[in-house]
């Protein structure tokens, strides 16, 4: 766990989402950096890349008002996830004008609906506090519960913004996107198109 030294973002009935501080790192990279986390996120990754990650986070709170946060169990105090809210961050994604969530869990911690709980309070934040026209969250189709959590908060698949990253071997490419808007958030997550 940080310092705890920032303050939290958003709370949900089981959860803190607070900015990132330095004393993060070496729980990050035990806890969430693993093998089994980041199987469809491209590995695990090295500590400077982690390290940049999180003054990224820093950067765009500091420039916007959001950006990615640790998440913590209420409960216990653990840090049991990261995720947030950001404008589309990968360069050859076509869509740089959006406002993008991501979200991870650590191991122990799945299955218990921490993912859903956090993303629902980060649309929430999204769409009402930075006024985002649209959402969208990348993933690759071998991560089928990534995008089965899209689904279930009402994201609708947007083929016309996949794109491939040479960078990438093939199991991650393309990289796929659901999007969802203001108006289809406020109608509940409907996914419905025409209403827009």
């Amino acid at each position: 766990m940080g310092s705890g030294v920032t303050a939290p973002v958003l709370t949900t009935g089981r959860l803190i989402l607070r900015q990132i501080d330095e004393d993060d790192l070496d729980p990050h990279m035990t806890l969430l950096n693993t093998p089994a986390v980041m199987q469809d996120l491209g590995g695990v990754q090295p500590r400077e890349v982690i390290a940049a990650k999180h003054a990224a986070a820093r950067a765009s709170f500091a420039a916007h008002g959001f950006g990615f946060m640790i998440m913590e169990e209420r409960a216990t105090g653990a840090m049991v996830g990261h995720c947030g809210l950001r404008h589309v961050a990968h360069p050859l994604a076509p869509n740089p004008q959006d406002f993008e969530i991501g979200w991870l869990v650590r191991e122990d911690r799945w299955r218990r609906g921490y993912a859903h709980e956090a993303m629902r309070a980060v649309l929430d934040w999204g769409f009402a506090t930075h006024g985002a026209p649209r959402i969208v969250a990348i993933t690759i189709e071998n991560n089928v519960g990534s995008w089965r959590l899209m689904e279930k908060l009402g994201m609708i698949r947007a083929p016309e913004l996949d794109f491939n990253d040479p960078a990438m071997p093939p199991a991650y490419n393309p990289a796929i996107q659901y999007g969802i808007t203001r108006g289809q958030w406020a109608r509940g997550g409907n996914g419905d198109r025409s209403l827009d």
